[in-house]
């Protein structure tokens, strides 16, 4: 049974860094996309960042473009997520989600974490 756990959520002022770990277990995922997703209060779940684990196709949403950075760890089946010069509206619950194909839509990603609470203080 695939699963995925988050981690390194927090409390930050504007401006600072957080890295958010998403751990993978229950599959092999060489062919798989890998995704992060955030929800804010009142707002739809939207598609953050993305990448396939075994290639080095990218996507980012435009509002963090330049700021935050995806990557993988083989070794040990994780996902990160960099995110620098946060802001006040990064503030969201932080998802990461598993899916078989190259996509940004959440309906389309069949696995998900239980995330994890980031918050940017102004």
């Amino acid at each position: 049974q695939v699963q995925l756990v988050e981690s390194g959520g927090g409390l930050v002022q504007a401006g600072g860094s957080l890295r958010l770990s998403c751990a993978a277990s229950g599959h092999t995922f060489s062919n798989w996309y890998m995704g992060w997703f955030r929800q804010a209060p009142g707002k739809e779940r939207e598609f953050v960042a993305a990448l396939s684990w075994s290639a080095d196709n990218t996507d980012y949403a435009d509002s963090v473009k330049g700021r935050f950075t995806i990557s993988r760890e083989y070794t040990k089946n994780t996902v990160y997520l960099q995110m620098n010069s946060l802001k006040p509206e990064d503030t969201a619950v932080y998802y990461c989600a598993a899916t078989y194909s190259r996509t940004y839509r959440s309906e389309d990603y069949h696995y998900w974490g239980q995330g994890t609470q980031v918050t940017v203080s102004s």
